[in-house]
């Protein structure tokens, strides 16, 4: 057993619904409660596995909707009922991560927070525990610090970190300045990036001092910094939480912590960044699914479906079924099939980003019950 770091303490932001991989991930079941990679887990209960070694059982917090609280505690069976909070509605994840971080603060002014995403799958376990490790070092200097992933191809599906100057901090093995964060490129752009080695995927880690990550939003948001405080000054009190929230979380600013804090930060130079050379994922759409499942081997089809009945002939690509019926692929390449007992979607790995499209025409037809 690893030895767990005394002032931090992990949160888990477990919100969204995945909307590129409708129809498997929807509002009832989003993707975070489901086993994506065949480990037997949800990746909500994977991502308590990795911090677990970090902080202990009762240094997790988990910021999820009301509708998910029982799914999560049922994942969860080890969690603390006070480290549960439960947002009325989305906010976005400043508001979610600020409102752990405001919580926290106030129970433990020194807690160092990291920012750790549900629906994540991560390999190497041991490198991502010394990238965290590295990143609380650089915390306690009083920056906030972002865990950057060693980019092993021209990825389009990411957003990047450009480093800067090398940070020297006792007990961190490398750290740089954050000179900027770039959206998503394109492929000569990707490529570019990849033979610089200047450039690191973001993968929205986040870890720094309560106070400090606070102090940040106050700058930048203060109108959200006072909601989250006035929230947080009521949170204990389980007579006066459920109106707080009823009457603060509503009104708070839909913002990313991105652009809420970590953009910002970077500009004055307080924001810094660890590499991770670990095996990441945000499972993104069906086409970063398919090449998870399947290792890469394009020829390959991937089945995910603990009743899955499939014949396949010269086919490849992803076939996911929640249902009895026997389903024959037969020469197709790169094929999405996703089978649910209400809705099924056919598409290729070439277009699974515009899946989020068909979420977006079923919202604004009416037609909610299959989301």
């Amino acid at each position: 057993m690893s030895e767990t770091i005394e002032d931090f303490y992990a949160v888990i932001p477990a919100g969204g619904i995945g909307s590129r991989l409708w129809p498997l991930s929807r509002a009832d079941a989003p993707k975070f409660l489901h086993d994506l990679t065949g480990s037997g887990h949800s990746l909500l209960r994977d991502t308590w596995d990795r911090l677990e070694p970090l902080t202990g059982p009762d240094r997790i917090a988990v910021v999820t909707g009301r509708a998910h609280r029982a799914a999560v505690e049922a994942e969860l069976p080890g969690i603390a009922d006070l480290n549960v909070f439960l947002e009325s509605e989305p906010r976005e994840s400043a508001a979610a991560i600020g409102l752990a971080a405001a919580i926290l603060h106030r129970r433990e002014p020194d807690v160092i927070v990291g920012s750790f995403s549900a629906d994540h799958v991560i390999r190497s376990t041991r490198v991502f525990e010394f990238a965290v490790r590295d990143a609380v070092e650089v915390a306690r200097e009083g920056y906030i610090c972002t865990i950057g992933i060693t980019p092993t191809e021209p990825a389009i599906g990411f957003g990047y970190i450009k480093k800067g100057p090398e940070l020297v901090v006792e007990g961190a093995r490398e750290a740089a300045l954050v000179e900027s964060f770039v959206e998503k490129p394109d492929l000569d752009t990707a490529k570019a990036y990849l033979a610089d080695r200047g450039y690191l995927w973001n993968a929205g880690m986040f870890i720094a001092k309560a106070s400090v990550l606070l102090d940040e939003i106050a700058a930048n948001e203060p109108e959200l910094h006072a909601g989250l405080l006035e929230l947080a000054e009521a949170w204990d009190d389980r007579d006066r939480r459920g109106p707080a929230v009823d009457r603060i979380w509503p009104r708070l600013k839909k913002i990313a912590i991105d652009y809420a804090v970590a953009e910002p930060a970077a500009r004055r130079g307080h924001l810094a960044v660890v590499p991770g050379h670990f095996d990441w994922d945000d499972v993104g759409d069906f086409a970063s699914l398919t090449k998870l499942i399947n290792n890469g081997r394009k020829n390959d089809l991937a089945v995910l479906g603990p009743n899955a009945r499939v014949l396949t002939d010269g086919a490849s690509g992803i076939l996911v079924s929640q249902t009895s019926r026997v389903i024959s692929l037969v020469g197709v390449q790169d094929i999405v099939v996703v089978d649910t007992p209400d809705a099924l979607l056919v598409t290729t790995v070439e277009h699974a980003q515009r899946v989020k499209g068909v979420v977006e025409s079923l919202k604004l037809t009416g037609r909610g019950d299959v989301l």
